[in-house]
């Protein structure tokens, strides 16, 4: 009974959340101009997050309360000032200054959702970037829906291959086969790309003949559920607001499991990889991703490949995208589990794949299991900053309490993690099998 009523208690809590407005604050000098988030209404009374930009460039976030009757502008710009940083100037692990982006080729994969897919090619199609190609991946579609739209609205600007197999990685690797590009950048079909998102994720190529990686930062395009604000109000994706470059030959001193805590580095939403690099490790293990058994780890396994081969990872928060969070609570228990799931699936998919790893994991094993505990710690404060710390204006929501049920389904699902990828590729060797009968039968 008691856990019953302590998770009423969570429910409670959780449909308690209110909405929060999402803005721009761009501040140069003694001016700002504020504008609503991407899809979102002019900013009033009430709590506002709020991107801060510097030039043009992401220095921080805040939350700010625009009281009834103020000036929104005034008092935002107020906080932002006092609190967020001027734009870090380049750093001493940055090599050489920023050079002209290299051709790059986006892969955007996508099943039945061609409302959120043009959403997102329409501001992937306003780039600033001087040279790229679109190639869209239609993963295992159900309907026409996916190639109408890229035929009828975008056939002469946009790519479109299909990819049979379900999973997020094969149709990743679909992608990264048919893409021309000496760069390939994989953002998702629900975000909303700023117009400067390609050219700051793939210039530091263009620098660093070393480079395998690039990761860059993911802020909430709308804050409007209980759901979204709790995810965010937990780090949600960003990776806060300093330029840093992972270099395998020199491990973080404050990376004690490095490269294993990939989850660090970004996400699969805003990624981009030397083509060459990506395609000399085989690209991303199919059997990881979300829609197979394993739920997800597929970005995650490509850092740990790259950097495993000896190649730097760099990861820029000017490289921005806008990424609309899952909306509900069943969401929200959904991505807990694939979130453990898939961290162990991809620590399983390296060790399968590059068994040399193994030593240096079972020695961070002990560490490793501790840090797991750590991720799924139930976060009990009501406001104050988000796990991780930070620079005031690094990620500032409020934070709610973390649910224990989220907290216990991503412990299970980091359990079920390593079965699931066995699974996983079990499932694609019968598809693999089926394939084979399938072509005999046709000749």
């Amino acid at each position: 009974m008691a856990r019953s009523a302590r998770a009423q208690e969570e429910i409670r809590r959780f449909l308690d959340i209110g909405a929060v407005q999402v803005a721009e604050l761009d501040l140069d000098g003694e001016q700002a101009v504020l504008r609503p988030g991407p899809g979102s209404p002019p900013v009033t009374s009430g709590e506002v997050f709020v991107l801060v930009r510097r030039g043009g460039r992401p220095v921080g976030t805040l939350l700010g309360r625009v009281p009834e009757g103020a000036d929104a502008k005034a008092v935002l710009a107020e906080r932002a000032r006092a609190e967020c940083a001027p734009a870090a100037p380049a750093v001493a692990d940055e090599p050489g200054g920023p050079g002209e982006p290299p051709y790059t080729s986006v892969v955007v994969a996508t099943r039945e959702r061609a409302g959120q897919l043009a959403r997102a090619l329409d501001s992937l199609l306003a780039q600033d970037h001087p040279r790229f190609e679109i190639v869209v991946v239609d993963n295992a579609p159900v309907t026409n829906e996916t190639r109408e739209l890229v035929e009828r609205k975008y056939a002469e600007r946009v790519r479109y291959v299909c990819e049979p197999v379900p999973g997020l990685a094969g149709a990743h690797n679909a992608g990264l086969d048919a893409v021309r590009g000496e760069v390939v950048a994989f953002t998702d079909d629900d975000v909303v790309a700023d117009p400067r998102w390609l050219t700051e994720l793939t210039a530091p190529f263009a620098a660093d003949a070393g480079l395998g990686c690039t990761t860059g930062l993911i802020l909430p395009a709308r804050l409007t559920t209980p759901a979204q604000v709790l995810l965010e109000s937990h780090g949600g994706f960003a990776k806060g607001f300093t330029p840093r470059t992972y270099d395998p030959a020199h491990p973080p001193g404050d990376e004690p499991l490095f490269p294993f805590t990939a989850g660090r580095f970004g996400s699969g939403a805003n990624m981009a990889f030397r083509t060459a690099v990506l395609r000399s490790v085989g690209g991303f293990d199919p059997a990881t991703g979300a829609g197979t058994a394993a739920r997800g780890g597929d970005d995650l396994y490509g850092f740990v490949r790259v950097l495993a081969q000896g190649h730097r990872l760099r990861y820029t928060p000017y490289a921005l995208v806008w990424h609309h969070h899952r909306e509900t609570w069943r969401d929200l228990e959904t991505q807990a589990y694939g979130y453990g799931a898939g961290l162990t699936a991809y620590l399983t998919a390296v060790l399968v794949n590059r068994p040399a790893l193994l030593p240096a994991f079972l020695a961070l094993l002990p560490r490793g299991l501790a840090h797991a505990r750590t991720l799924t710690a139930v976060r009990e404060t009501e406001g104050g900053r988000t796990e991780g710390g930070g620079t005031p204006g690094d990620h500032d929501v409020r934070t709610h309490p973390w649910p224990r049920r989220l907290s216990r389904l991503q412990r299970r699902g980091m359990v079920y993690g390593p079965v699931g990828y066995l699974r996983a590729r079990y499932a694609l060797r019968g598809t693999a099998t089926t394939r084979g009968k399938t072509a005999q039968g046709a000749r």
